[in-house]
């Protein structure tokens, strides 16, 4: 089978090598797509891990053969996988239990992993109805996010980017206010939509430090910053003395604890089988296995009308 191989800064490879064996807790999946992760774009840089390295961890598939232990999975399923590495190609093996089923979604929508961080961030942030909403950051994630967020009754959910494409479409997805941070002050705009009194919850969402700086200038006296952005880099700053004296709740949306991703993976999927969710306008970009380097290049640069890049087998 072919796998990407990632053998350096920038540079992927297509090798041959033996189609995995699955264990008996295990099924093979035959991979239909794997999509680029912005965790994914250090090692794609040259900024953090040792060469070569078989990366890709966003996959859905197909069942093909299922391990002698695995219960509730039969050749032919569509799935969603959890996998840490090797998801770009042909098969992975995968525990049973860490497949979640498809249904009739497309393949190359049926994201369950990147879904399971967005659905486990807006649950432990816990909206509630009438909530004011934050959200800094109209990429894929704040898609996810604040779809998600709709679906708990938010009273105002405002949407921040420097992207017009991306504020657009978060205005499509029925963002109440879109801010343009280039041009308005999002401190003012919150304050005036919420009558001085700041939201409820700030989702930040892009991983950048502008945004830390801001996100403690929206958030009300104890509400909650949430994080959801990837920080990779140089190490952030916070301004801890306001973030004291403001009582913040913080909720770091990282998740390494396998049972919490699989139930959000779990619920994310039953949303998008079930028509509640899609991801349908968020994946923007398809490239074939041979065109990797390229998914990341664009994932990188993010051309207008950019959301998601997957890969394809």
């Amino acid at each position: 089978m072919r796998i990407a191989v990632l053998t350096g800064p920038g540079r992927f490879e297509i090798e041959e090598v033996d189609r995995p064996v699955p264990a008996p807790d295990e099924v093979l999946v035959r991979v239909a797509a794997c999509g680029v992760c912005s965790s994914e774009h250090a090692a794609f840089a040259g900024d953090g891990g040792d060469y070569p390295r078989s990366i890709g961890h966003e996959v859905s598939g197909t069942v093909v053969e299922v391990g002698p232990s695995v219960t509730g999975l039969a050749a032919g399923d569509p799935v969603g996988c959890w996998v840490t590495s090797h998801g770009f190609a042909e098969y992975v093996a995968v525990q049973g239990a860490y497949c979640v089923p498809a249904g009739d979604v497309p393949l190359d929508e049926a994201l369950a992993e990147p879904l399971a961080c967005a659905v486990n961030a807006v649950e432990e942030a816990d909206v509630r109805l009438g909530d004011d909403v934050v959200l800094i950051g109209a990429g894929f994630m704040g898609n996810l996010v604040q779809s998600l967020v709709a679906l708990r009754g938010a009273r105002q959910l405002i949407v921040a980017d420097t992207r017009p494409d991306a504020l657009a479409r978060a205005a499509t997805l029925g963002a109440t206010r879109v801010v343009d941070v280039r041009s308005e002050s999002l401190t003012e705009v919150v304050a005036a939509a919420t009558g001085g009194r700041g939201a409820d919850l700030t989702f930040e969402a892009t991983g950048s430090q502008a945004a830390l700086d801001v996100v403690g200038q929206t958030t009300r006296m104890s509400g909650k910053v949430v994080l959801v952005g990837y920080h990779q880099g140089e190490p952030r700053r916070i301004d801890l003395a306001h973030w004291n004296w403001m009582a913040f709740g913080i909720v770091n949306a990282h998740y390494r604890d396998i049972a919490v991703i699989m139930r959000g993976m779990e619920v994310g999927m039953r949303l998008l089988v079930a028509g509640r969710l899609s991801l349908a306008p968020l994946v923007s970009h398809r490239f074939p296995l041979e065109r990797i380097g390229a998914a990341f290049e664009t994932a990188r640069a993010k051309p207008d009308g950019f959301v998601k890049a997957v890969v394809t087998m």
